[in-house]
């Protein structure tokens, strides 16, 4: 009895030097790993440039296996220290951390996988707990709400700028030569679609009065149509969020991994387990 204390006790000080930011420990460790992960997507960006790696080849590959090996013995003690490992590892920042440390290994076996590396980045997104931005998760869902509940005006939206994208293509595909670029019409309606998002290539182009006449209102369309989505979504944001606030931290439920709780819960918002 007493060494499975003593295992609980020493997983539980390395889940929360591990899992939480709250912790000057844990702060630290969050920090260390934020800076090698930078330096990894880094060093394999400087593989990718011919010169510097036919020069510094053994340098960086060096390198490379010292942050990998460091993300293996990071990976497994996330494991090791958490009740239920297999939450942790078909989690979103599981499945991203395993990703991100085999790719090394599997170079020897299959060649040129080891530029998967550069998903190392994703594992960025631990920046929010590191900065303690966990507050931010409750606006940052009510910004998903105000888009699930938008979803089908946005949608009624889109369709009609497909209408309007087919309808200007064609006309134009009628109105311009070939040799101005409107070889088609799939080739035309993306030239609506360029014009009318406001982005404008320029690779086609309008030589006639009248091409260039409807090409002016399509663009001036343009700046109206980017003002409706976002008008669309902004009301249903400020709909969905105008009472509610929720003050969140960055404590980790030591059996489920998950973040993002109250701060005067006790209990995980997902398992149920005590915090």
């Amino acid at each position: 009895m007493k060494d499975k204390k003593k295992y609980i006790g020493w997983r539980g000080k390395l889940h929360e030097v591990i899992y939480e930011a709250d912790t000057p420990m844990g702060k630290w460790f969050d920090i260390i790993l934020f800076i090698l992960i930078i330096i990894s997507v880094i060093l394999v960006m400087l593989e990718s440039v011919h010169e510097i790696n036919l020069k510094y080849h053994d340098i960086l590959l060096g390198l490379e296996w010292v942050i990998t090996i460091f993300f293996t013995i990071e990976y497994i003690a996330r494991i090791v220290s958490i009740k239920k490992p297999f939450k942790y590892i078909f989690s979103v920042y599981g499945i991203i951390d395993f990703i991100s440390t085999v790719p090394l290994y599997l170079s020897y076996i299959f060649a040129g996988s080891q530029v998967l590396l550069i998903v190392r980045a994703l594992r960025l997104l631990r920046v929010f707990r590191i900065l303690k931005l966990g507050k931010f998760i409750g606006e940052a869902s009510t910004i998903t709400k105000a888009l699930k509940a938008s979803k089908a005006k946005i949608a009624v939206f889109i369709y009609a700028v497909v209408i309007l994208s087919v309808v200007m293509g064609t006309l134009m595909y009628l109105i311009e030569d070939s040799e101005a670029g409107f070889t088609s019409i799939p080739r035309s309606i993306y030239w609506a679609i360029v014009t009318l998002t406001t982005v404008g290539y320029g690779d086609i182009a309008p030589q006639t009065s009248l091409g260039q006449f409807i090409a002016t209102v399509v663009m001036i369309m343009g700046y109206g149509i980017i003002a409706v989505p976002t008008g669309i979504v902004t009301a249903e944001f400020s709909r969905q969020g105008r009472d509610e606030k929720l003050h969140l931290n960055t404590q980790c439920c030591p059996s489920c991994s998950k973040d993002g709780h109250k701060d005067e819960a006790s209990h995980c918002y997902n398992c149920g387990s005590e915090l």
